[in-house]
C-alpha cells in the first residue's frame, strides 16, 4: 500500500508539471539560467521569507543545484522562484529540499507556488530522489495548505525554529515507500 501511494504520488506530481513553457494565465516558468538572474530571486525571497539570506546561502543553492531552481515569469517581471537541492541523508536516502518559495503577493491564488513545487519534485523525481522535505512556519497558513494539497505530511515540529522565534513544521513528501 505506501509503494503503491508513492508511485501514485509521483505520477500524479509528473502528469500536472509539464515543461517549462506558457500556460494559459499568461505566466511562463523558466529553470535557473545564471547569475544575471539572481537578483530577481532575492528580490522575491526577502520580500516574502522572514529568514535573511546572504549571498552566499543563495550561490550555494544556485550554483550547485541551477536545474532544481525555477522561476515563474508575467510580463516580463518574475513573479515566483524556487529554490532547491538534492542530496543524501543519514541513511543514505536521496532528499530533495525545497529551501525556498516565494510568489508575489499580487499573483498569489493563481497555482503559481504549487506550480513551481511540481515543477522542482518533477526533477527531484528524474534524479532518483526517494522523499522531498522542507521547513515552514506554523503560522503560514498558505504554505501549510498548498503542501497539504501536494500531498506533503507533517514530519515534526521545530521550537522556535526561526530567527523571529516562531516554530516550524518540517514536511515531508515520499516519493518511494520509507524504511520500516
Amino acid at each position: 500500500p505506501a509503494q503503491a501511494e508513492g508511485k501514485l504520488q509521483e505520477a500524479k506530481l509528473e502528469s500536472e508539471a509539464t515543461a517549462t513553457s506558457d500556460d494559459d494565465s499568461g505566466i511562463s516558468y523558466t529553470q535557473y539560467k545564471g547569475e544575471h538572474q539572481l537578483h530577481h530571486i532575492q528580490k522575491l525571497i526577502e520580500k516574502d521569507l522572514s529568514e535573511p539570506y546572504s549571498i552566499y546561502t543563495y550561490r550555494y543553492f544556485l550554483n550547485n543545484w541551477p536545474n532544481l531552481c525555477f522561476m515563474a515569469w508575467s510580463n516580463g517581471a518574475c513573479v515566483g522562484t524556487i529554490v532547491c537541492k538534492l542530496d543524501q541523508d543519514k541513511k543514505r536516502k536521496n532528499r530533495g529540499y525545497i529551501a525556498m518559495l516565494a510568489v508575489e503577493k499580487s499573483h498569489r491564488k493563481r497555482g503559481i507556488g504549487s506550480k513551481l513545487v511540481k515543477l522542482a519534485v518533477k526533477v527531484m523525481i528524474e534524479e532518483k530522489a526517494d522523499m522531498v522535505v522542507l521547513e515552514t512556519e506554523i503560522t503560514n497558513k498558505g504554505a501549510l495548505s498548498l503542501y497539504a494539497n501536494l500531498g506533503f505530511v507533517r514530519d515534526k515540529r521545530l521550537h522556535k525554529y526561526y530567527m523571529n522565534g516562531v516554530d516550524a513544521f518540517r514536511k515531508k513528501l515520499w516519493l518511494t515507500p520509507p524504511d520500516e
